[in-house]
């Protein structure tokens, strides 16, 4: 059994007359043995219902509805053989409802009201930032000690994690208790970055499990899931919401000094992960690009250079170019445009030019060969525009699209959401920049937008317009992006030649 999975498990509640739930939970101590989910689980089954979300101190287990009962279900213990693979339960009882006072901070500094978040455990928006703590004295093994932690404050965008949850709660534990996911670190936010966003998958249920980072040592516990689904608007955002650890440790200090429990300090010994390409971070070559009320993302190609997509700018309306690593950090520059292509033209780009060059500059290497199905991610102010910089989301490229043996445009796996436009596409194996993001896709039929299809202009049609232009210092070398063939719009068009309009 992998560490992630001997650390978590299901929290159910249930009352008569029939009212039930559950989430994920993390166990967290064994001696004694706590275990923290989700507090969100808990609304029904308070006397003033979701009103005491609203209180700014704890929640103690008298403002519960009379017998509630508490279960914790877990896999069976590592070594042991069981033929009807039946799982553990064991009673719990609730210590207190802690409210977390820096990731709700982080919440309203990072998200409006557009935002919206969901799961079985996260119907209440006010109830994001409320964590539970059980006692499960059947848990207790003297010595046990800690699950191994490590602080969410030496997170980096784009470092890998796992997440660790049961789809659907107790639905059906025998097929998805701890359910593993693989994803990055997209976006932080907050006091030692007390929220962390990822594009790990999770599902409705795992609410209330952990989120872990690699070390040489083993796997760290450093968040806890709050939130499986984002949307913004309508646009489903793929990213699930994370509460560090760490915060709510410093939130819980009363809660487990009275239970008699000592905190130990996170685990030592921990490595971030290196940047893709090791000697150059993708990070420092995306921009924010803001042009009158519009926004998207760029790419910086030389210190004076940025592209970025013809839909997000305006020949006319003054530029503003915000560059990596953050609003609290970094620069903002004015900028023009030097050229965009014509809206007939499949390939949506624009050159601008900056007033100031940027110090220390390192452009990045361009790709010129393409492997479907490498590692690729996005790095750009999708989503959530200037809060908290630029993020990241890792996927695959999953086709690469040729017409006449040339390649015009990539598909990938990564999430992309509104705002991502001009995002520069990485490989993750050698750090080369492969593309600009144009587009992810919508379902004009359904009204959906599906984050995890995207399409991307590739570098090495970008590739001679920029040299050439690198070479005269003259706009027009980009007029060449005006001039393609039919069967490179049909693709632009997603569609078939002949054939019916794509609903795409």
């Amino acid at each position: 059994m992998a560490a992630e999975e001997e650390a978590c498990c299901v929290v159910t509640v249930s009352a008569p007359p029939g009212d039930s739930g559950s989430c994920s939970g993390v166990v967290l101590s064994r001696d004694p043995a706590l275990v923290l989910c989700q507090g969100a689980l808990l609304t029904p089954f308070l006397r003033h219902g979701a009103e005491a979300w609203g209180q700014p101190g704890l929640v103690l287990p008298n403002a519960l509805r009379p017998c509630p009962r508490l279960r914790v279900l877990l896999p069976p213990s590592p070594g042991t053989l069981r033929l009807d693979g039946s799982l553990r339960q064991h009673e719990a009882q609730l210590l207190a409802l802690v409210p977390c006072g820096a990731f709700r901070r982080a919440l309203a500094q990072a998200f409006g009201e557009q935002w919206r978040f969901g799961g079985e455990a996260a119907g209440d928006g006010r109830a994001l930032h409320w964590f539970a703590w059980l006692r499960v004295p059947g848990l207790d093994a003297p010595g046990g000690g800690w699950t191994a932690w490590a602080s969410a404050g030496g997170l980096r965008k784009g470092e890998g994690l796992v997440a660790c949850g049961s789809p659907f709660g107790a639905l059906c534990p025998d097929l998805f208790l701890n359910t593993l996911s693989r994803g990055v670190v997209s976006n932080v936010a907050g006091e030692e970055n007390a929220l962390v966003l990822t594009d790990a998958r999770c599902l409705p249920g795992t609410e209330g499990g952990g989120a872990f980072v690699p070390s040489p040592a083993g796997p760290r516990l450093v968040a806890v899931i709050a939130a499986s689904f984002c949307w913004k608007g309508v646009e489903w955002v793929g990213l699930t919401l994370l509460c560090s650890l760490a915060a709510v440790l410093r939130s819980s200090a009363g809660v487990l000094e009275e239970a008699g429990v000592a905190a130990v300090p996170p685990a030592p010994g921990r490595v971030a992960a290196v940047p893709a390409g090791g000697w150059q971070d993708p990070l420092g070559w995306a921009a924010l690009v803001e042009c009158g009320a519009a926004w998207g993302s760029g790419v910086l190609l030389a210190p004076r250079l940025l592209l970025t997509c013809r839909h997000v700018v305006e020949e006319s309306v003054p530029l503003r170019v915000t560059l990596a690593p953050g609003p609290d950090q970094a620069a903002t520059i004015r900028g023009h445009v030097l050229f965009a292509t014509e809206e007939s033209s499949p390939f949506d780009v624009a050159a601008v030019e900056l007033e100031e060059s940027v110090p220390g500059f390192v452009p990045p290497c361009l790709a010129d060969t393409f492997l479907p199905g490498e590692e690729v991610s996005v790095v750009g102010f999708g989503a959530l525009g200037r809060a908290c910089g630029p993020s990241v989301t890792a996927g695959v490229l999953s086709a690469v699209v040729a017409v006449a043996g040339r390649p015009v445009m990539l598909q990938t796996t990564c999430a992309v959401h509104g705002g991502s436009s001009g995002s520069p596409l990485v490989s993750s194996r050698s750090g080369r920049l492969l593309g600009i993001v144009a587009s992810n896709t919508r379902d004009t039929d359904a009204g959906a937008t599906y984050p995890h299809l995207n399409f991307c202009i590739p570098i090495t049609i970008l590739q001679p317009s920029i040299a050439r232009y690198r070479r005269t210092g003259d706009p027009a070398a980009f007029a060449g992006l005006n001039r393609a063939g039919e069967g490179v719009r049909a693709a632009w068009r997603l569609q078939r030649q002949p054939g019916p309009p794509s609903k795409l």
